[in-house]
């Protein structure tokens, strides 16, 4: 399954409940799964880090589809010719 794949599938299953949530607090239900992303992580807990990680995304492309950004469109924009800044794969910025 690709980005786009992934990103249909949360629509189908969950897009009507997300447009009645609306865009504002989807985004902040997605900014909450970081948090319990970090928690996890902090813990060492590896199976649940990686319901976080899937839950974060889920919400990410939830609120994609909400404010109608296609994902994976987006990110090959900025990315798929390599680093935005240096143009390079690997990124060859220096280190900040």
């Amino acid at each position: 399954m690709n980005l786009r794949e992934i990103q249909e599938l949360m629509a189908e299953i969950y897009l009507d409940r997300d447009r009645k949530r609306g865009a504002d607090k989807t985004l902040l239900w997605m900014i909450s799964e970081a948090g319990e992303v970090a928690d996890a992580y902090l813990k060492s807990d590896r199976k649940a880090l990686e319901n976080e990680v899937a839950d974060l995304l889920a919400w990410l492309l939830s609120f994609c589809n909400v404010i109608g950004i296609d994902l994976e469109e987006a990110v090959l924009a900025k990315y798929g010719r390599g680093c935005p800044n240096c143009g390079s794969k690997p990124c060859r910025c220096p280190p900040k």
